[in-house]
């Protein structure tokens, strides 16, 4: 049965790569022959199809990126074209507002109830946004009227729109830096969903079941739609909070800034010129370079793996774990607490190289990634 089962084969291996003869004629008149056997030409025809997988594998994720950019950049039009009508019409509002209240002091002692509790209710909210870089300056309120310049009716009617604007510049703050954190994880091909999704509201307290404007008016004893407003800006402050947490404690970093030279992928093995495939990133630099951790985490391992020479692992927590490998020394030892740029080593050649490098692996739920697009990402982050 085997005879025959290899007596088939080499018949369909004649069938499809039949031995070939290539004649060539030279500028002398001198003919030259050549042989493709059929081993040849199978290994010609298997090195084509791995380059044109490589090549449909990499136009694949550049494709993937530049898709999710552009729903991303979308995104933030629309919701900035939905904050300017919004504007737009809080504008109109309050100046027929101010027409009103220039016209009548009646409800001067209820506009003033109003800016009083609609102030409490600010307060908490702004206060959410102590420690988030850049919203000091875009939530600072407007100058307050001078007595001398403008009555009392005219500076209420001020501070309340001031307070409309300031309630929906916060809203635009934390749902624009929501939506660059968004693009970020999209970049690292992480389902941002997964990782912004609120546990609770940001304003914590009864708030948190207050869905309902009337329910939420009713607790901050504030008219309905200013209510809505600050519904508004705390979801996406709770959404951009929890983004930024879990993106401080994902591998964005980088763990050198030397120069690539293999990225991730299929290539030619530098040892027997097979193709095969690179679970990881490399980087060239002198020996001795320092190697920095891309994200707090506790040192898994650190020792000398097959292959890979002397190691460090970092456990990142949410199934995500790097390796750093051929290292020349390391600084760290299993069980310590690593922060993010921590120096854990320095790069050698150690262990299965070619010359001083560091070979970079990032591993989530066990499943090697590819460490250019967490790259991409924290570059996202930063910018």
């Amino acid at each position: 049965m085997n005879d025959e089962q290899g007596v088939v084969r080499r018949s369909l291996i004649q069938r499809w790569f039949p031995e070939r003869h290539v004649y060539l004629r030279s500028s002398g008149d001198d003919i030259r022959g050549y042989v493709l056997t059929s081993g040849k030409q199978m290994m010609m025809a298997s090195v084509a199809v791995v380059a044109a997988a490589w090549t449909l594998v990499a136009s694949g994720g550049f494709i993937f990126d530049m898709i999710a950019r552009t729903q991303a950049d979308a995104e933030v039009v629309q919701a900035r074209a939905a904050s300017e009508r919004l504007n737009a019409d809080l504008q109109a509002r309050l100046e027929t507002a101010v027409v009103r209240m220039s016209a009548t002091t009646g409800g001067l002692d209820e506009m003033a109830q109003m800016v009083e509790r609609r102030h409490a209710a600010l307060t908490n909210v702004m206060s959410m946004f102590h420690g988030v870089d850049g919203a000091e300056a875009a939530l600072a309120p407007a100058p307050a009227l001078s007595a001398a310049a403008a009555r009392p009716v005219q500076r209420i009617v001020a501070v309340r729109m001031d307070q409309e604007r300031l309630i929906e510049r916060a809203g635009d703050f934390a749902q624009t830096r929501a939506e660059r954190l968004r693009l970020a994880f999209r970049l690292a091909g992480l389902n941002p969903a997964a990782y912004g999704a609120a546990s609770g509201s940001a304003l914590g307290g009864p708030l948190v079941e207050a869905r309902d404007p009337q329910a939420l008016a009713a607790i901050l004893d504030v008219d309905e739609p200013f209510a809505v407003r600050i519904r508004h800006a705390a979801d996406n402050l709770s959404e951009m909070r929890n983004l930024a947490d879990a993106a401080e404690h994902l591998p964005f970093d980088r763990p050198t800034q030397a120069r690539t030279t293999s990225g991730f992928g299929v290539r030619f093995d530098p040892f027997n010129g097979r193709p095969a495939v690179h679970q990881g990133q490399d980087f060239a630099a002198p020996l001795n370079t320092p190697i920095y951790a891309t994200a707090p985490g506790i040192v898994s391992f650190a020792g000398v793996r097959s292959g890979y020479g002397n190691t460090v692992e970092i456990d990142h927590g949410r199934g995500f774990k790097t390796r750093f490998a051929h290292l020349n020394a390391m600084a760290v030892q299993p069980g310590q607490r690593i922060a993010l740029g921590q120096r854990i080593g320095a790069m050698g050649t150690t262990g299965r190289s070619t010359g001083v490098h560091l070979h970079y692996e990032v591993w989530m739920d066990g499943r090697p990634q590819n460490p250019a697009r967490f790259f991409r990402a924290g570059d996202q982050i930063v910018q």
